[in-house]
């Protein structure tokens, strides 16, 4: 019988948290896979983990794969990242091309182009709660925590994404993950004017 449940832990979010040794919940978000028919859904706890609002692991796609996430409930900053290439056609994980970051709230959508690296932040005071189109696998060996068409060791190498989400002096702030060597400067969108970039 499918399981298609998972939440990820405290424990494995440190690997990409601006401040691992903070304490914060047992769970940060929860997963319900749909395999190849359902749509997946996905749920953030609210709150801060060391000044940092609670976030997706984040990943890359394998393959040449799109997504499409749709804000079911609640509100939050969707970070885009895509890394600059080798001579020889190859991601650079330390160094990033563009980096943009989209509010997103109830009854928006935002897609997100293959190799394009992803994670949600969830900066409201109720669930974020989120659908998305991206097709797993059930016959793989874990594919409800970590489905094969994700790359999360790229972004547990660089301790997390390219910049952080806080919040400073009651505004939403990023800061520059220092792991990294070429960042460009984040540029802020909304989920339309994304959209006409596509």
């Amino acid at each position: 019988m499918l399981k298609p449940f998972a939440a990820r832990k405290h424990v494995k979010m440190q690997e990409v948290l601006m401040h691992p040794e903070a304490e914060g919940p047992e769970f940060h978000y929860y997963m319900i896979r749909g395999g190849k028919e359902k749509q997946n859904i996905t749920v953030w706890e609210t709150g801060m983990v060391g000044g940092e609002y609670i976030k997706t692991y984040g990943h890359y796609h394998v393959g040449k794969l799109n997504e499409t996430y749709r804000i079911i409930q609640g509100e939050g900053i969707a970070l885009l990242q895509t890394r600059k290439k080798d001579e020889a056609g190859n991601p650079t994980d330390d160094e990033i091309e563009s980096f943009k970051a989209i509010k997103v709230k109830t009854d928006d959508s935002v897609f997100i182009p293959s190799e394009t690296g992803h994670l949600v932040a969830n900066i409201g005071k109720v669930w974020l709660v989120t659908s998305d189109d991206s097709t797993v696998s059930f016959e793989e060996a874990d594919p409800v925590s970590l489905p094969g068409h994700a790359d999360y060791e790229a972004v547990k190498k660089m301790r997390g994404f390219a910049y952080y989400v806080i919040e400073e002096d009651s505004q939403i702030v990023l800061v520059k993950n220092p792991t990294y060597k070429v960042v460009p400067e984040p540029i802020w969108l909304t989920p339309e004017e994304y959209a006409r970039q596509l």
